[in-house]
C-alpha cells in the first residue's frame, strides 16, 4: 500500500503520512506514582505488529525512554536490527524518568540516556529526540542547560533534530494543581518555545478537539517553519469503535486507562452515541471511522504526520488501510461538529476528571 509523504518543516525529515506509536507497546508501568503504561500489551505479538507495519510501509516509529522504562525501545530495537538503518525515521524523548538524577533534565543525564537509547534500539543516531514536557524545575533552572545539551547532540550528530510538546501540562501537575492555580499553557509554551526553538513539535489533536482548540498550534507551527507529529488522532481507540460501554474493558496494574475518565463506562457511552452519528455519515465499516479520524488531523497542516499506537498486529493493518483517499472536507467539517458536541457534553456532565485530556490550545 502507498502511504503518502510528508516532510516535517525546515528540518527537511520526510515521513510516511501515518507513523506508529510505541508508547503501548512498552506493557504495563508506572511513573511519578502513577500507572503509565499499557496492561494490554504482548510482547509477542508487539513485535509483529511492529514488523507488519514496516511491511505495510511504516517508516516513522516513536518511543520514549519511558515507555516501560526502556521496554518499548527494546522491542523496536529488534526490527532495527532487522531493516536498513536508512529506511527508518526513529524518534525517542527525555525527561518523564529521572532515575538517580537530581531532574530528568540534567545535562549528564540527557547524554545518559540517549546513549541508554541509542543502544536500546541498535543504532548510532536519532531522527528526531524529545524534551518530553515542560518542567524544568524550579525557576526553570534546568532549561538552558537541557537547551545547550540538545544543542550539542545535534551538532555531534547524534539527534538530527529537536523536539518539545505542544502546549500541555505535566502529568502531575493535573492531579496536585487546582485548575485556577496551573497558570497559562499556552503562554508557556510560547516562552519555551522561543528559547527551545525546536524543529519538530509533538501536538495531541483528534476529533473530540474542538476546533477553535488546536488549529491555533498547526498554524503557528506553519508560520515558523516547524513539523508536527500528532499523538492521540484516534484517541487511543476511543474513537475506533471498539470500546463497548455495554461490555467494559477491565485495566490491569500499571495502566494509565485506570486514571482516565474518558474510558469509564458513561464517557465510552457518551462518546458512542457521537461515533452513531458519524456511522450515519461513513457506513458501519470501522475503517471508515479510522479513516475519517486520520485525515482529521493530517489536514491540519502539509508538514504534519500522525502517529497510532497498537497492541495487536491486526490493529496495525487495519489503521494503516483504512487511510485511503483524502475524505470530502465537507465530512471532516461535520465529523469536527458531531465530534466537538460529543466533547462538551463530557465536559458537562458533571464528573470530575481523574487526568484530564489535555489537548491543544491556540498558540497564535
Amino acid at each position: 500500500m502507498s502511504i503518502p509523504s510528508r516532510t516535517l518543516g525546515a528540518s527537511g525529515i520526510t515521513v510516511p503520512a501515518v507513523g506508529i506509536g510505541c508508547w503501548a507497546i512498552g506493557g504495563p508501568d508506572h511513573n511519578l506514582g502513577l500507572p503509565m503504561g499499557w496492561s494490554s500489551a504482548d510482547d509477542r505479538a508487539s513485535r509483529r505488529g511492529l514488523e507488519v507495519a514496516h511491511e505495510l510501509g511504516a517508516r516513522l516509529f516513536d518511543t520514549a525512554d519511558v515507555y516501560g522504562h526502556g521496554h518499548s525501545e527494546r522491542l523496536l530495537g529488534q526490527l532495527v536490527a532487522q531493516v536498513p538503518r536508512e529506511d527508518l525515521v526513529l524518534v525517542s524523548k527525555v525527561g518523564y524518568f529521572a532515575g538517580t538524577a537530581p531532574h530528568g533534565y540534567a545535562p549528564g543525564h540527557i547524554r545518559r540516556q540517549l546513549h541508554q537509547t541509542l543502544e536500546n534500539l541498535g543504532t548510532g543516531h536519532l531522527d528526531v529526540y524529545f524534551l518530553h514536557h515542560g518542567d524544568f524545575g524550579p525557576g526553570d533552572r534546568w532549561l538552558g542547560p537541557a537547551i545547550d545539551t540538545m544543542r550539542g547532540l545535534k551538532a555531534g550528530g547524534l539527534i538530527r533534530a529537536v523536539g518539545m510538546r505542544g502546549p500541555h501540562r505535566f502529568a502531575t501537575d493535573r492531579l496536585t494543581t487546582r485548575p485556577d492555580a496551573r497558570g497559562d499553557k499556552v503562554a508557556r509554551f510560547r516562552a519555551l518555545f522561543d528559547a527551545v526553538r525546536p524543529d519538530v513539535l509533538a501536538v495531541r489533536d483528534n476529533l473530540l478537539t474542538p476546533a477553535d482548540r488546536s488549529e491555533g498550534i498547526f498554524a503557528f507551527a506553519d508560520h515558523h517553519h516547524v513539523g508536527v507529529l500528532v499523538n492521540k488522532p484516534l484517541a487511543q481507540g476511543l474513537l475506533t469503535g471498539t470500546y463497548n460501554p455495554q461490555a467494559p474493558r477491565v485495566f490491569g496494574p500499571g495502566d494509565h486507562r485506570l486514571r482516565k475518565r474518558w474510558f469509564t463506562p458513561p464517557a465510552v457511552a457518551v462518546i458512542d452515541a457521537g461515533l452513531d452519528q458519524l456511522r450515519d455519515l461513513v457506513g458501519p465499516d470501522p475503517r471508515q471511522l479510522v479513516r475519517l479520524a486520520l485525515w482529521a488531523c493530517l489536514t491540519r497542516s502539509r508538514h504534519a504526520a500522525v502517529l497510532v499506537g497498537f497492541t495487536t498486529p491486526d490493529q496495525v493493518r487495519d489503521n494503516l488501510a483504512a487511510l485511503g483517499d483524502p475524505p470530502d472536507p465537507a465530512l471532516v467539517a461535520r465529523a469536527r461538529q458531531i465530534m466537538a458536541t460529543v466533547q462538551a457534553r463530557l465536559d458537562a456532565s458533571g464528573q470530575v476528571f481523574l487526568d484530564e485530556p489535555d489537548g491543544p490550545e491556540t498558540a497564535t
